[in-house]
């Protein structure tokens, strides 16, 4: 059983910063792609920053030079560090995985930006 456990949502000010982190465990073979999803109310999900197990990354168009995605692959572990945060980046911050060939899920975690 293989399960993605995030951590570090919160509410921040406009102009704040917050560090997302996502740890995967259970039995892992292999982990291909890691990433982050959100999901603000009334709106789809869309993909926010995403990175190869090589370590070539892609970003949402609004995120570049404010978000950055890293990845500890000896703890299984990805990151998303969030600065100039703005209150069009509020939303539900979903981790996403591809373990042993199969595509994984957080839980999700709320990320409010508001003064």
């Amino acid at each position: 059983q293989v399960q993605l456990v995030e951590s570090g949502g919160g509410l921040v000010q406009p102009g704040g910063s917050l560090r997302l982190s996502c740890a995967a465990s259970g039995s892992i073979f292999s982990i291909g792609v890691m990433g982050w999803f959100r999901q603000a109310p009334g709106k789809e999900r869309e993909l926010v920053a995403g990175m190869a197990a090589g370590g070539r990354t892609n970003y949402l168009d609004s995120v570049k030079g404010r978000f950055t995605i890293s990845r500890d692959n000896a703890k299984n572990t990805v990151y998303l560090q969030m600065n100039s945060l703005k209150p069009e980046d509020t939303a539900v911050y979903y981790c996403n995985a591809y373990i042993n060939r199969n595509d994984y899920w957080g839980q999700g975690t709320q990320v409010t930006v508001s003064s």
